[in-house]
């Protein structure tokens, strides 16, 4: 049995329980042992370029009032895979290319595949997709295994909290930087599960823009900026577009020096290890004196200073 992965959640999980020889086609932003090993079939037009995040924001709105897609299909590399399933998405047409652009591209396929739509909207809705996938391929124990160890992760974390009686930390979780938008689907239930509580959030369902205004009232103690997409290094480049905002330096996260930068794939990137690793990182930096970064996460996050701001 031949599969696609056309979103970077699922190939990372098909890797995670160790089904990837099923995998022969990915997207150009999946994980880079499977870039390094699978054929690239899913392209952007945007791939190789370094847009700011009002361009990014100003482009993928403009396509969607143009009914466009942004992301295409290599139907040619696609016809000599031949696959039996594809794996693809309907939670974010911005950010993955999904079901509807698919079926488009495998229409002329004289081999019609399977399509496995992946449209989680909680974290027990992305947990549940490690079962769809690992059903789609008759592995479905594999997916039991998987979660299992990830689920004893998390009850550590949250019988730990429960122990110590922590009171939740008040946080903020950005999306985005400009517009800046909350976060929503699974990303609330993680802050959650890490000890702390995002009342800016939309849990299970989109995010959304959210005025300044609004976040300096709610004043956070603690911000963490992922945006979708980027890493630290790219967040810290447009850090100024917040930090030059009247009553920046009177939130609370600011004043306390609680601001972090974390790597976006342990928010919007939804596969279940990814997200659980989110959770280990949120809960070392709500309640540090209860857990640390685990090590292979250290470089996956920055805690933010005062000179800092100075210099993004």
């Amino acid at each position: 049995m031949k599969t696609c992965s056309f979103l970077p959640a699922a190939t990372q999980m098909l890797y995670d329980m160790n089904l990837q020889h099923y995998l022969h086609g990915i997207t150009f932003e999946c994980p880079h042992q499977a870039l390094a090993e699978k054929q690239k079939v899913v392209r952007c037009v945007l791939e190789g370029h370094s847009y700011s995040s009002e361009e990014i924001d100003r482009i993928f709105s403009a396509s969607k009032a143009q009914g466009k897609s942004l992301y295409y299909v290599d139907e040619a590399a696609l016809q000599q895979i031949a696959p039996d399933i594809i794996f693809t998405q309907d939670v974010c047409e911005v950010c993955q290319i999904d079901t509807h652009c698919t079926a488009a591209a495998v229409a002329n396929l004289p081999k019609q595949p399977q399509l496995v739509t992946l449209t989680p909207e909680t974290l027990d809705d992305v947990f549940q997709c490690a079962v769809t996938i690992a059903r789609a391929l008759g592995e479905e124990e594999k997916a039991y295994t998987y979660l299992g160890g990830l689920q004893q992760r998390i009850a550590h974390i949250l019988d730990t909290l429960r122990r110590h009686r922590m009171p939740l930390k008040r946080v903020m979780l950005l999306e985005w930087i400009a517009p800046i938008y909350n976060c929503g689907h699974w990303i609330p239930f993680q802050v959650a599960q890490a000890g702390g509580i995002d009342m800016m959030a939309n849990p299970g369902g989109d995010s959304v823009v959210t005025s300044w205004e609004k976040i300096c009232k709610y004043n956070p103690e603690v911000l963490v900026i992922a945006p979708c997409g980027f890493t630290i290094e790219r967040s810290m480049q447009e850090l100024h577009l917040l930090s030059s905002k009247p009553g920046w330096n009177e939130l609370k996260a600011v004043r306390n020096n609680q601001v972090f930068l974390a790597d976006y794939d342990l928010f919007t990137q939804p596969s279940a290890s990814t997200l659980t690793d989110g959770i280990e990182l949120l809960a070392a930096l709500f309640h540090p004196q209860l857990f640390t970064i685990p090590l292979h996460l250290q470089h996956k996050c920055t805690h933010v200073n005062q000179n800092a701001y100075a210099h993004a």
